[in-house]
């Protein structure tokens, strides 16, 4: 009897074994499975010879899934990893507006507060600009980052804190009056830093690091605002080689720009699960500076923003996502938490071009596909999105051409391609809108919607309306072709005074082109759009005439800055 019930003992524990046995090769299937779809993700940057990524999974707490592609350093054959430190670029944003916030809770400064109250050197604009204002990028600021370069300068430059501050405060107007419009600015987080150093007394890399950084345990992250700092196991950032002569597919992109704020972080995989973690477990700031970050801005009027402190809060597939991403020199990041799901992808990479957001969603993809649930609409223009419809050629003819934004200063480009209508910004990549009605159309990229009215003397107008329920207006203009003959009215030598920069015009064998202040001994050609008005890389000149028709001078616009003026010297 003794030996029948060991017998059946055993039986069941071996029941028992081959079921766990059977379970754990399916779960290990599963994994090998994900882990193959996530290494085809990251296919092209998982060679020896080339600089990559690293990727962290984060579920409930731990890293799930690690794993570093491609080199961390070619010169000295150093693979990524979790360990490895990478410059995060505006990831560094949401550290920023966490140092302000937790001034704010040690009642050293209020986010109502006038910006000039700790920097008087700012100019007196139309309606002042406050705290609040630079944390959601509705100050109005023209960008900073985008004025050093249209003033010449390079990311390999050395630029301080004094050199920033001297161009924000040199620019006689804003992009618009604050709070009117949402614009993303390097400049409010750059004065952001400052601030910190005048209420606390201490350079943001210093309270960062004595506030966040340390309590959390980590021990790899710092604000570089020294470019001749070591930092110990830092990546190289690298870029595809422009020529041959650089011995190789890739050349170093590295930056010696030394001001903080908008930037600069350097940080890992690991120690960036210990900031995520925050999140869940608050051990810096407490739950009420983990709200204060994630709430949304509101606009003048009062439209809700989708950027709150240092961070977007939005949705993806249904699922509230937290997240930001960061470009800056040789380096690409992002950072993207489903905060209901206690998931987060972190990628953090060392070459150009890689776009760190959609390898982030890709991956988050394989992981939750199991959990999304249908889109709900962010707002009302976008509630009542019908299906995609097909419209046939004819039906789209009468819409391609110029269009204009009197506002912003902004253009699109529409052109047909293949039967089907596509839209640019006078870039080389253009998007095929997708039709939902004859006269609407979704941009597939950004979600924006295109639609189209009549006006009353029966041409066009474009209607942009963004995911968050912004709408522009682009009104129509014709295209202008001139002949060399009049390409020569424009040659001469512009000066501006807020960039501090001379801009020589010639017509060469490419047609008009631009010298920065002859520096570069590089032309850049300038493409004709409308009348007075010509692009090149995303740079838009307008010409102005004086009172006998002659040019006088031109407004530079380029994305986050607009109306740079420059008068003209000579002919």
């Amino acid at each position: 009897m003794r030996m029948l019930k060991l017998t059946c003992l055993l039986a069941m524990l071996l029941w028992i074994l081959m079921g766990v046995s059977v379970r754990s090769n399916a779960q290990v299937g599963d994994a090998a499975s994900l882990t193959a779809k996530v290494a085809a993700l990251f296919a092209n940057y998982d060679k020896p010879g080339s600089p990559g990524c690293a990727l962290g999974v984060i579920k409930d707490g731990k890293l799930v899934y690690t794993r570093g592609y491609g080199m961390a350093n070619l010169e000295h054959n150093i693979p990524n990893g979790p360990q490895i430190v990478y410059d995060i670029g505006s990831m560094s944003k949401q550290f920023t507006a966490a140092s302000i916030l937790l001034l704010a809770a040690q009642g050293k400064l209020s986010l109502d507060d006038n910006a000039r109250k700790y920097i008087p050197e700012l100019p007196t604009y139309q309606k002042p600009i406050t705290i609040h204002h630079l944390l959601h990028h509705t100050s109005g600021l023209r960008d900073y980052a985008a004025l050093f370069g249209l003033a010449g300068s390079n990311f390999e430059d050395t630029s301080t804190d004094h050199d920033a501050l001297k161009m924000i405060v040199r620019q006689k107007a804003l992009n618009f009056t604050p709070g009117d419009e949402w614009l993303y600015s390097n400049s409010g987080y750059f004065l952001l830093s400052l601030i910190v150093k005048r209420v606390s007394g201490k350079t943001l890399a210093e309270f960062a690091k004595e506030q966040i950084f340390d309590p959390l345990g980590m021990k790899s992250t710092l604000y570089l605002n020294n470019h001749k700092r070591i930092v110990p196991q830092r990546a190289t950032g690298y870029t595809a080689a422009e020529r041959a002569s650089t011995g190789g597919s890739f050349q170093i992109e590295m930056s010696n720009f030394e001001q903080t704020g908008d930037g600069a972080v350097q940080s890992s995989l690991e120690d960036l699960l210990q900031w995520d973690q925050n999140f869940y477990q608050p051990k810096v700031g407490g739950q009420a500076l983990l709200d204060q970050l994630q709430t949304v801005g509101v606009l003048n009027n009062g439209q809700k923003l989708d950027y709150a402190l240092g961070l977007y809060v939005d949705e993806y597939k249904g699922l509230r996502r937290v997240w930001h991403s960061g470009e800056w020199a040789g380096y690409r990041s992002n950072l993207t938490r489903f905060p209901d799901q206690k998931f987060s992808v972190a990628c953090l990479c060392n070459v150009v071009p890689v776009n760190t957001t959609q390898l982030a969603l890709r991956v988050a993809d394989l992981y939750l596909a199991d959990q999304f649930k249908a889109a709900t609409a962010p707002s009302a223009p976008m509630a009542t999105t019908p299906a995609p419809i097909t419209v046939a050629e004819e039906g789209l003819k009468h819409k391609i051409g110029l269009y204009y934004n009197p506002t912003t200063g902004g253009l699109r480009r529409l052109t047909l391609r293949d039967g089907k209508l596509r839209i640019d910004s006078f870039t080389p990549n253009s998007f095929e809108l997708v039709p939902l009605s004859p006269d609407r159309f979704r941009h597939p990229a950004s979600g924006n919607e295109i639609a189209f009215a009549s006006r009353p003397d029966g041409k066009l107008q474009l209607r942009l309306t963004t995911r968050q329920g912004r709408t522009e207006i682009f009104e129509p203009v014709a295209a202008a072709t001139p002949k060399e003959a009049e390409l020569a009215e424009y040659v001469g030598s512009y000066f501006s005074e807020e960039l501090d920069t001379v801009y020589h015009l010639r017509v060469e064998s490419r047609g008009l082109q631009f010298f920065i202040k002859v520096k570069d001994g590089q032309g850049h050609p300038m493409q004709p759009a409308f009348r007075d008005t010509f692009i090149t890389s995303g740079v838009q000149f307008e010409f102005k005439r004086d009172a006998q028709g002659k040019i006088a001078g031109f407004m530079l616009g380029a994305g986050r800055m607009r109306d740079v003026r420059f008068v003209r010297q000579s002919k």
